[in-house]
């Protein structure tokens, strides 16, 4: 990654080598960078410690203004990790993806179609795999991920409870996945299909 800048002109693929330069659109703020606000190494994280000086690297979906790729041509729209800065040059090109549906809004892939919409996905469908009419249980119902799978699970028939830390949260959780409004736990509600 490159530190940000405001003129794309400073940005260009190293010679001889696969990395692109792009232009960010959108970033995702998800769970997992919590840990940036530590100094401390976090055990069992997949992601490196944030370096003083350096951009937070999370997900987002950005346009190419340059590349040394043959997969990746100027003007391609891309998704995957990249720095929260507003150019970034990109060097491994493992974790990004181009995007082939232009017609769906390019914010879904911060979402539904991004990290935590693949986490609920796989979760749910994957992991879980539970049927229509089973109860399904969802802790931080009212996070990222935690509304995905409130959705799902409601999608498929299961009966729902989902905890958060307080109501207020678990109003969120209502108007994203149809939580029972007048439910009167503080710190649970049920959904009933």
């Amino acid at each position: 990654m490159a530190n940000g800048g405001d003129d794309h002109e400073e940005y260009h693929k190293i010679e001889g080598s696969n990395g692109i330069v792009v232009k960010n659109l959108y970033l995702s703020c998800d769970p997992y960078m919590r840990k940036y606000r530590t100094k401390k190494a976090v055990s069992g994280s997949y992601a490196d410690s944030l370096k003083p000086g350096s951009p937070i690297i999370g997900f987002g979906v950005a346009k190419v203004l340059d590349s040394g790729h043959p997969n990746f041509k100027k003007g391609d729209l891309v998704w995957g990790r990249t720095g929260w800065e507003e150019y970034s040059l990109i060097t491994d090109l493992q974790e990004l993806f181009k995007i082939q549906h232009t017609y769906v809004p390019l914010s879904y892939y911060t979402g539904i179609l991004g990290m935590p919409g693949l986490t609920a996905y796989a979760g749910f469908y994957e992991v879980c795999s539970p049927k229509k009419g089973e109860h399904v249980f969802i802790s931080a119902a009212s996070g990222a991920v935690g509304q995905l799978v409130g959705q799902f699970a409601k999608l498929l028939g299961c009966y729902v409870v989902g905890s958060a830390g307080t109501k207020e949260k678990l109003v969120v959780s209502f108007n994203k996945s149809a939580i029972d409004p007048n439910s009167s736990a503080v710190e649970t509600l049920h959904l009933n299909s």
